[in-house]
């Protein structure tokens, strides 16, 4: 007979190897979309940086791509992992987030391109450090590193911002993918 301290243990175990393998692809899944979104995110602030009269531009491109290549990955990773990864409500919150993002810094303030630059990342950043609450710290890591060098940037990089943020944001956003997929 089991004695109920070592049910206890196997249940704990159990438990833990769960959390492993549901965290597993979700850990993918989001890897690949920080080593995207990066990607863009740097090749943005770079335009940004380079030819600052064409940004809107570069940003509303950008933003398009990856909206596109989001809905490509959850729905690649839904169908080769089983794992449902994108549904209405997802959706819903999603554009909720956004409208709040876009009320916050159209409607209610008068924000510098500096300003909104730092406040962006930042807010996003935001979604990653709650997603780490539920999977993983490595969320909680990038979301809160990423938030406070971009605030670096803003106090005390000068006329370098876009640049500093190319890698801040950008090259943050990538190598907390690939430390994911070490992970």
């Amino acid at each position: 007979m089991i004695a109920s301290r070592e049910a206890t243990e196997a249940l704990a175990e159990i438990n833990e190897m769960t959390r492993r393998v549901r965290q597993s692809p979700i850990y993918n899944l989001a890897s690949l979309m920080l080593i995207m979104w990066g990607a863009l995110v740097f090749a943005g602030y770079l335009g940004s940086f380079w030819l600052p009269r064409y940004a809107g531009y570069f940003w509303t491109v950008l933003n398009v791509v990856g909206f596109a290549g989001s809905f490509v990955f959850f729905a690649f990773g839904s169908s080769t992992t089983g794992i449902r990864t994108f549904d209405v409500r997802t959706l819903m919150a999603f554009l909720l987030f956004f409208a709040f993002g876009f009320l916050c810094t159209s409607l209610l303030g008068n924000f510098t391109p500096r300003q909104i630059s730092t406040f962006r990342p930042i807010y996003f950043m935001l979604l990653y450090v709650i997603a780490g609450l539920w999977f993983g710290n490595a969320f909680v890591t990038i979301g809160l590193s990423i938030s406070a060098l971009a605030l670096v940037g803003y106090f005390w990089v000068g006329d370098w911002f876009d640049l500093w943020m190319a890698f801040v944001d950008g090259g943050g956003l990538m190598l907390g993918g690939l430390w994911m997929r070490r992970s």
